[in-house]
This record gives structure tokens, sequence and C-alpha cells, in this order.
């Protein structure tokens, strides 16, 4: 079973991904993907045709690149489609492998998961959600997160009610981690992914 992960920024995402691997469901992070193509000198090469300086020692320098986008949105979507690409291809590389490997269900952790229209390439959708007061809270209190980044990200994002609407599963995290691992694994049975709880 391929599992699509999603949430807006600060919902809780990567700790649902977290209990996920502790149940030796195997992961992909799509953001850790795209860290790991901006290291790399194939990640320099697909960033250069668009922003040249940011392209520096074989690698992707961030900072620039995000000067360039608050400057110039329009931009941001012509490198997305580009990367999204070359993410794509890791992503299926990697359910692949999973699959040969004899798994019986992976996450796919993808921020934009609706936003690229990779949620149709699941077999199951789940969105993990908190209230706007604390979600704004949690993503303020980020190291260097500001309230324009935050404003730049959430704009990208669909909000979160729309989420909610299109995924077959809403996982709440308004509470405590212990009350997140609760309702992840009473999803992972329902899934019958995990046979038994803390398996």
């Amino acid at each position: 079973m391929v599992i699509g992960l999603t949430g807006s920024i600060a919902m809780g995402k990567s700790e649902v991904a977290k209990i996920f691997a502790g149940h030796n469901i195997p992961v992909f992070d799509s953001d850790a993907e795209v860290y790991k193509l901006y290291d790399s000198m194939a990640g320099a090469d697909l960033i250069r045709p668009f922003v040249p300086e940011a392209a520096t020692e074989g690698k992707v320098n961030r900072k620039i690149i995000t000067e360039h986008v608050l400057k110039n949105p329009d931009l941001l979507t012509k490198l997305e489609k580009n990367v999204h690409a070359e993410i794509k291809r890791r992503r299926e590389a990697f359910i692949a492998s999973a699959k040969n490997s004899g798994a019986k269900a992976v996450l796919i952790d993808t921020p934009l998961l609706f936003e690229i229209g990779a949620d149709k390439e699941m077999d199951f959708n789940i969105v993990v959600s908190a209230t706007p007061e604390l979600q704004r809270a949690r993503a303020l209190a980020r190291p260097g997160m500001t309230k324009e980044r935050l404003n730049l990200i959430m704009k990208r994002q669909i909000p979160d009610l729309e989420k909610r609407a299109k995924a077959d599963a809403v996982i709440e995290n308004n509470s405590t981690l212990q009350e997140l691992e609760k309702s992840v694994e009473k999803l992972l049975l329902k899934l019958k992914v995990i046979k038994t709880q803390n398996a």
C-alpha cells in the first residue's frame, strides 16, 4: 500500500512520519530528497539555467534561491516544475525498491501532495491537522522563521480545510505526542499494515 502523507507547515507531519518509521514502514521524505538534490552537482545543474549565481561549488545556495523567489514568485513555479520531476523519479524508484524487498506499505511524506497532484498516485492519503492558532505558534517558534516567510509558505499550500476534504483520513494533532501516537497506531491497525499496537 502506497500511503501519501501531507499537512500544512507546523501541523506535525514529520512526527507522524517518525511514528510510521517506528513501525518499520519505509518512509520517503520528499523534503529530505530536495535537500539531497540541492547538495549535489545534479541539483546545481538543474538550478543554473534559472538562477546561475545560486549554483556554486557543485551545489545549490538555498539562501540565494530564497532571496530571488521573494522578489519573483513566478520563479518558484519554474523551479518547482523541474525539481518535482526529479523528486518524482526518485519516489518511484523508492516505491519499486520497497516492493521488491517485501514491504507491506510505504509512506510518501510530501508537503505539496495535493498541490502537485501526487495524491492521485497514492492508494490512501492522510492529512495531519491542528488549529490555526497552534499551527502559527509552532511555525513562528522555528529557527529562522519570519512572518513574511511563513506567509509565503502558506500561500503556496492548499488551505487546511480543503486538504481535510480531499483526504482519506485526518489525524488531529492538537494534544500530546502520546495522543498523536495513539491516533496513528489506530489508523495503522485499520489499514491492516500492522498487526497489533506497539508491534
